[in-house]
């Protein structure tokens, strides 16, 4: 799999594309899987646990960082990684719009792993490929294009999808749609194979007792920290609304007026969540780190938890008033999303300042792991609570968990 050119490339040549390609599988099985699901005609109960176990690789990954670490290169993991991705989309796009959704969920898994463990790979393949300069100059750069790649999952696939549509059947929309993704990677994959620089050697390797020391080494370390238990009922605690929120937005947007929903096509959703909603989420995340560098955490913490939870009152609004205005609903999406770029702001500012120490980097994915575990958990009943209380009563609920998530920050911001 090292076929590589020996040369130091310019970062150019592939941080970019390295960072895309962490985004797009990542937001396939966390987002495009919602839609696809929903308008396959999959129940919004199962639809939101499914789709919520499908995520757990991410919640596990850092009981296996340390293999990527000591068994062959991070750039032959970053390939054969990238390949297998390749191969379940491809399949993906001929199984699960037929509805096979057993084997599609089996597919959509394997991808998570694969994604979880690129993740790992790419991350510390950018820390020795590149000199501390350099990972300092393209920093913004690797996070544009994973912004770019949420854009291209969460708007273009789903206006192509919607586009598709209008001239064939909804399966053969995706069929097409996901068949191009595969393709994409393909693309991106081979481009990977001979631009990366062959930056490292294989180190030595160690036995499995080495590396299970070192896994429970971390682990122990991680929770002998001061305020343990209040730091990880935060990181569970913290975005809770949003947990609720993720899983029924595309299908609150495409459910018929009758259901309570707002009957919107596929390519309107594309353009106003997946597009609008998006650039006003970065336009939020930018605006966050700006007040936590000039303010700091312990100032602005509680006023981003505030941006994170009471604008999801926009969808309480909607789902009352049903409006068809699409500068109305603009305009909602347009604030909540706003609001939860400068609030997830505050999350990461937590956890990097809760990981500080010698083992940082691991301790920052353990962080990572059980901010995931709070957005999973939720996710697996907040199908099966909309479809027993309707999208109103389900989005008062949404309303009604800001409170923990408030008081948890209200505690936390004291300690710091």
């Amino acid at each position: 799999m090292d076929n590589g050119c020996n040369i130091n490339r310019s970062p150019w040549w592939w941080v970019p594309t390295l960072y895309f390609a962490e985004g797009v599988p990542y937001f396939i099985v966390t987002a495009i899987s919602i839609a696809l699901f929903n308008q396959l005609g999959m129940p919004n109960a199962q639809m939101a646990l499914f789709t919520s176990l499908i995520s757990f690789p991410w919640v596990i990954k850092p009981i296996w960082s340390p293999f990527v670490d000591v068994l062959q290169t991070k750039r032959w993991w970053i390939v054969t990684m990238q390949l297998m991705m390749v191969v379940t989309i491809f399949f993906l796009a001929w199984l699960a719009p037929k509805g096979y959704f057993t084997i599609a969920l089996v597919l959509f898994t394997i991808t998570a792993f694969a994604s979880a463990t690129h993740d790992i790979a790419a991350d510390g393949f950018y820390m020795i490929a590149l000199s501390e300069s350099q990972q300092s100059a393209f920093v913004g750069i690797r996070s544009t294009f994973y912004r770019i790649a949420n854009i291209f999952c969460q708007s273009l696939l789903l206006m192509i999808v919607g586009i598709l549509e209008k001239s064939h059947s909804v399966s053969t929309s995706w069929m097409l749609t996901l068949l191009g993704c595969s393709a994409l990677m393909t693309v991106i994959a081979l481009w990977h194979l001979f631009m990366l620089p062959k930056a490292e050697n294989i180190q030595p390797a160690k036995n499995n007792t080495q590396i299970w020391q070192e896994i429970g080494l971390t682990f122990v370390e991680f929770f002998r920290k001061p305020a343990i238990l209040l730091a990880m009922l935060f990181m569970l605690l913290y975005r809770l609304p949003e947990a609720l929120l993720l899983k029924l937005c595309v299908p609150f947007f495409l459910a018929p007026i009758e259901e309570g929903g707002l009957a919107l096509t596929m390519d309107t959703v594309g353009e106003l969540y997946g597009g609008l909603g998006v650039v006003m989420m970065l336009l939020g995340g930018i605006l966050g780190g700006l007040a936590g560098s000039r303010w700091g955490l312990k100032r602005v913490m509680l006023w981003m938890c505030l941006c994170l939870t009471l604008p999801c009152i926009v969808y309480c609004y909607m789902a009352a008033y049903q409006p068809d205005n699409l500068w109305l609903i603009a305009s909602c999406i347009g604030v909540e999303q706003l609001g939860y770029g400068l609030g997830y702001t505050a999350c990461m500012l937590y956890m990097m300042h809760f990981a500080k120490g010698e083992h940082k980097t691991a301790h920052f994915s353990i962080c990572t792991a059980v901010m995931y575990l709070g957005l999973m958990l939720p996710g697996l009943v907040a199908g099966y609570i909309q479809q027993n209380t309707g999208y109103l009563t389900f989005f008062w609920i949404v309303m009604a968990c800001c409170i923990p998530s408030i008081l948890i920050t209200i505690i936390v911001q004291k300690q710091l």
